[in-house]
């Protein structure tokens, strides 16, 4: 067989992707426009010269595709100008408008233009679009980038300041047409209710007819499942899902009717290679544990094609963006929306540094939408360096599936280190150490928690692991530590034998189980409002899924909800959580957030003496804001309007935001821009106004 030349043998792969998309393919001298819907003839001749593929839909020319050598792959952009041409020239024969859709192709790089959006702009797409598509289109009005334009201005009630950021922002990025936006808010502050929000605007405004929100876990998915079912728009009293279909997919059909797709990847993916996904590979993170059986590329999908979603809004985008799964991404022609607490510098870059809205941690605090935290450590010296065993002694082993004992005499000496601890050796009374150290300081931590029978309540609190053999130990050893039956502490792991699911319930809503013991379930993107504290007794890798961890303790949570929620001691709405790390995990660099309490052993006193003597120490100040913090979420309307009035007029939150931004590095660089002098001055001022609020807080 003759050696092709390259550009004969990009025509042959691009006919290829023609007939995949259902396009019927015919030569200039053999037309028959009834053949099919769609029609791509080739070298069809126009006032200019021949056009390499001219596209008819239903008889009538609506676009061309200009074929280049796979060479000239980089060179599309500059062939723009050459199809532009092409298509505002008259075909032969026919008296035609110019043809909106254009696309450059070598058969491996393909690009698309709609000549009909404003400022028409070319974008990269895995393949040509099915004619049944250009069908919809040349029936619209406008363009979908047209309709953007049409959306009205966001009506503020309801909404977080922060949210009404994100949904502006995002909005203003859309009519740019800029394909990718990141969110950032960090956990608890309402990224799916916001999410939401921006996509019944899309379908109500935008028209935008297919929407995927795209999750990694089987548990987000459902819980985004419920988010939408009670959401009800501000200008609609009906619920989202009387106004728009809702689809969870959970097998591999796609209904065609539906407005809004809910899936995580793993399945996505397994639909576009048309393999069988085991369900188990949805229930953990996918860069976590879960590896593709067939990691090939995703090939063309005419269930599913290109163009199938206009926007895919990807939940915990900081994990499901990279490796095998940036494919399942780079298939669809669709804007995406990435939505995560923790981005990292491959998810900027991934999203073009496109950060539509950027709501840390910190800031969800001073806000009063997020509560702060205190860190409380536990050092022990196995923890921190390992222990040896010397020869001669009794050491259990156990198998690791049937955890079955038995007892050897070491006959060499054994050492073990603090990262092979409760992998490789498990020590029982390392466990219990920390355990009882956990107990013994709790009542002081929650000095307010008496129940009605006099005894300590102990707060609900969540117990990071390393195995489920290691949670397995935890749980016996709290029980016995604590001196409470079964239901007092649980696992919850997609291991356990209760339903795990039914545990976590009876965890977010019932009096027991007062501990819970996880691996990696409810380690992200699981709500459990009346959770206070938070053990670590695993180290984390990744700076990113630490700090989602530690998202599981930051929400609020009303005193109503906290004492029907199963802490009917509590006297108090939620104003703290408390972090216990046993394994050094918070000294080290990977955490984002950090505590506002610095000086946890000095009393409110002592701090507002140091501060009104002039003591402007950042540590200072910052413990100042977190005890103020705490203080709003306690004292009545009363007590807060005599606050106010000690303190120059302003709120304790707006105390809060001038202490901790008194060293704040953005806002003394934002002053110096706009030409202000030193901030300290006004620093100085803040503190007479919490001098003076002091009469206040020691009454």
């Amino acid at each position: 067989m003759p050696n092709q030349n390259p550009e004969q043998l990009a025509r042959d792969q691009i006919d290829q992707q023609l007939l995949a998309a259902g396009w019927v393919i015919q030569d200039k001298t053999k037309v028959n426009l009834s053949a099919a819907t769609g029609i791509a003839v080739r070298e069809y001749l126009t006032d200019v010269g021949p056009a390499d593929y001219v596209l008819f839909v239903d008889k009538k020319p609506v676009g061309l595709i200009e074929a280049k050598r796979p060479e000239e792959g980089v060179r599309l952009t500059v062939v723009e100008e050459q199809s532009g041409e092409y298509a505002a020239a008259k075909l032969k024969h026919l008296n035609n408008d110019p043809l909106r859709f254009v696309f450059e192709s070598t058969g491996e790089l393909t690009r698309f233009t709609d000549y009909r959006d404003p400022k028409p702009r070319s974008r990269p797409v895995f393949t040509f679009y099915r004619p049944e598509s250009f069908q919809k289109w040349v029936k619209e009005d406008k363009t979908l980038r047209s309709r953007f334009f049409d959306t009205p201005a966001l009506q503020p009630e309801g909404l977080r300041d922060c949210q009404i950021t994100a949904i502006s922002n995002l909005e203003k990025s859309f009519r740019e047409n800029r394909p990718k936006a990141l969110i950032q808010m960090a956990t608890g502050s309402g990224k799916t209710f916001t999410a939401i929000t921006f996509i019944y605007r899309l379908l109500k405004f935008a028209k935008a007819k297919r929407i995927l929100f795209l999750v990694d876990t089987k548990n987000l998915g459902e819980q985004a499942e419920q988010e939408f079912r009670r959401y009800e728009p501000q200008d609609d009293n009906r619920l989202f899902p009387e106004l728009y279909s809702v689809t969870r997919l959970s097998s591999s059909f796609i209904p065609g009717d539906s407005q809004v797709y809910i899936s995580t990847i793993q399945r996505l993916y397994s639909i576009l290679k048309e393999t069988e996904l085991d369900e188990r590979d949805e229930e953990v993170n996918p860069n976590e544990r879960w590896t593709a059986k067939d990691p090939m590329p995703v090939v063309y999908s005419e269930r599913t094609p290109p163009e199938f979603f206009d926007f895919i809004v990807i939940d915990e985008c900081h994990r499901s963006i990279y490796n095998l799964w940036k494919q399942v991404l780079d298939y669809f022609d669709a804007f995406q929306i990435g939505l995560t607490a923790t981005p990292d510098n491959r998810t900027f870059g991934y999203f073009n540094q496109n950060l539509v809205c950027d709501y840390g941690y910190r800031k969800a605090v001073e806000d009063g939408v997020l509560v702060p935290y205190n860190v409380f450590e536990i050092v022990t010296k196995i923890t921190k360096e390992g222990a040896a065993l010397e020869l001669g002694e009794y050491v259990g082993t156990r198998e690791k599936l049937t955890r079955k004992q038995f007892w050897n005499t070491l006959d060499e000496n054994l050492e073990y280190s603090a990262r092979q601890l409760d992998n490789d050796v498990v020590n029982t009374n390392q466990i219990r150490l920390i355990v009882r150290a956990v107990r013994e300081q709790l009542p002081a931590m929650f000095p307010d928690r008496i129940g009605a029978d006099g005894a300590f309540e102990t707060p609900k609190m969540l117990v990071f692991a390393k195995s489920d053999s290691h949670a397995d130990d935890i749980i016996q050893i709290i029980r016995d530590e604590f001196a409470e039956g079964n239901q007092f502490c649980k696992k919850i792991t997609y291991r356990s034998e209760e339903d795990p699911k039914s545990v976590l319930q009876q965890f977010r809503t019932g009096y027991y189980p007062r501990v819970a013991v996880t691996v990696d379930m409810i380690a992200t993107g699981t709500d459990i409002r009346p959770l206070e504290v938070l053990l670590f007794m695993r180290d984390v890798k990744s700076r990113s899924y630490y700090e989602q961890m530690k998202g599981r303790g930051t929400r609020t949570c009303s005193l109503e909800e906290l004492r029907t929620s199963g802490t009917p001691a509590a006297r108090f709405t939620k104003d703290h959580f408390v972090i216990i790390d046993a394994i050094g995990v918070e000294k080290s660099q990977k955490t984002d957030s950090r505590p506002l309490e610095k000086k946890p052993g000095v009393s409110l006193k002592e701090v507002l003496e140091a501060v009104a003597v002039g003591n402007t120490d950042g540590d200072l100040l910052s413990t100042l804001a977190n005890r103020l913090i705490r203080l709003d979420k306690q004292i009545n309307e009363r007590e807060k309007i005599a606050f106010a009035e000690r303190a120059q007029g302003k709120t304790i939150p707006q105390v809060v935001k001038q202490l901790l931004h008194a060293h704040d590095p953005d806002t003394l660089e934002s002053i110096r821009l706009e030409g202000g002098s030193n901030p300290m001055p006004g620093a100085a001022s803040r503190m007479m106004c919490i001098h003076h609020s002091s009469l206040i807080i020691h009454h």
